[in-house]
């Protein structure tokens, strides 16, 4: 069986500084229509536990000592139960709003996993159940999530007769990273992307996101909006945006650029991080449903004009991030960690200053386009599969974006009080109409339940 018994990298390290600092946490949702019960659900997790090596891990070291993953003392995904009423349909967006993201998982004892079985109607022919499950940040990003909660529904809905053998451990992201980065040395290559990007910058000038409130970094805590497309809302998008010559992600950042710029009346630049997938380039290759966080963020420096058209601001924003991820600037970010990550939450001032300052996720949309979450499993319908991503000190506004069960689901997750609630609404909404306005049929499309 491997397990993971290693240092932690420059990138982990900086999730569990973070988390430290303030929850840092991923989280996967799925609702389940059917009976489910706890045996179900913990066998399932014991399961699960016992395929990924990182599911069987806490993090040893007191803050300024080098911290390694160790083994947990409790190798099991604890299940929490709770009952709502059928009628209380959004009972799992106040549970996660309310304790999954704002308290950390217990890295001392680990696992580094909870699940939250919100059930709804127990017992009678309605039953239904949201399943949440929640991921430490160290071990895991919104694919990761996403597929672990897949990977435990099915397990729960059709138990193996032999329990699923545990997947090999694997070494951390930057010791997969390719030693040669477009033709250049990696060292090589890190520095170049650097220069490039500081022109690129000083050359943009961009705006970035100024919060109401500065909240201190200890006392950061997520908050979260939910809003969602129709599937034939989706389809206009995508047909759409096919014929701008534009992706979604394009779309959907110039969406949140136009949201977050306000009413600005002279052309500008706003700062979209975008976290990019760098799994398909290690090696080896990582597959999408091995535990592990493997996004890197980049920034995007989109124009913005006022009043200005959706699909000339997607250009605009599909070029940039283009540029930047031929030149593999991803990777150089996550080589960068080695001389930037703090040793201790102690000594995390000065970079978490410098992230506030110009770090990449001071706004971001984290868009893993479509998730293939199947319809049902055993004898349960599966619907409004997403995730969910907490902000900790990373920046101010994060949106995440999965296409699962037909629907695109646009998460808004935001520091509470640095953003006020009503202000978090009002850029959701905007970015939301400002993605509509740019289809036909605007009207309609707006009135169609887009709040979830």
């Amino acid at each position: 069986m491997g397990e993971v018994r290693r240092e932690l990298s420059p990138m982990e390290r900086w999730y569990w500084v973070c988390d430290q600092i303030s929850p840092l946490n991923v989280v996967a949702r799925v609702r389940v229509r059917g009976v489910c019960t706890p045996v179900d659900l913990e066998r399932a997790a014991a399961m699960l536990v016992g395929e990924h090596p990182l599911l069987r891990v806490a993090v040893a070291g007191q803050d300024g000592a080098r911290p390694r993953f160790a083994g947990a003392a409790n190798p099991r995904i604890p299940v929490r139960a709770v009952d709502a009423e059928p009628s209380d349909v959004d009972r799992w967006h106040r549970e996660v709003g309310a304790v999954e993201l704002t308290s950390s998982l217990d890295w001392h004892t680990g696992p580094l996993a909870r699940l939250a079985d919100i059930a709804y109607g127990r017992g009678t022919a309605e039953e239904c159940h949201d399943l949440v499950l929640t991921v430490s940040h160290i071990v895991a990003d919104g694919t990761t999530a996403l597929g672990l909660l897949r990977r435990l529904v099915e397990l729960a809905a059709r138990p193996p007769l032999e329990p699923p053998p545990s997947r090999p451990a694997l070494p951390p992201p930057e010791a997969m990273l390719p030693r040669r980065v477009n033709r250049l040395p990696r060292a090589a290559h890190l520095v170049a992307a650097m220069l490039a990007d500081s022109v690129a910058t000083a050359v943009a000038r961009p705006r970035r996101f100024v919060p109401d409130t500065p909240v201190p970094p200890h006392r950061r805590r997520t908050g979260l909006v939910h809003r969602e497309l129709t599937a034939a809302q989706l389809a206009e998008l995508t047909a759409r945006c096919r014929r701008e010559g534009v992706t979604v992600h394009s779309a959907l950042t110039a969406a949140m650029a136009i949201a977050v710029s306000g009413t600005v009346p002279a052309r500008t630049r706003v700062t979209i991080g975008s976290p990019v997938d760098f799994r398909a380039e290690l090696d080896p290759p990582v597959a999408p449903d091995d535990a592990g966080a493997y996004v890197a963020t980049v920034p995007s420096h989109v124009a913005v004009a006022g009043g200005g058209d959706l699909w000339d601001v997607a250009r605009g924003a599909f070029r940039d991030l283009r540029r930047r991820t031929r030149f593999r600037q991803h990777l150089a970010l996550v080589s960068l960690l080695r001389f930037m990550s703090p040793r201790s939450v102690a000594t995390s001032a000065r970079a978490v200053a410098v992230v506030d300052r110009v770090g990449p996720g001071n706004v971001c949309l984290s868009n893993i386009g479509r998730y293939d979450f199947p319809a049902r499993a055993g004898e349960w319908e599966l619907s409004g599969a997403q995730f969910i991503a907490g902000v900790s000190v990373s920046g101010y506004l994060v949106a995440t974006v999965n296409t699962s069960h037909g629907v695109l689901q646009w998460n808004f997750t935001y520091i509470d009080g640095a953003i006020t609630g009503a202000r978090a609404e009002q850029i959701a909404d905007r970015a939301l109409r400002a993605l509509l306005s740019g289809l036909r049929r605007t009207g309609d499309a707006v009135r169609a339940g887009t709040r979830g």
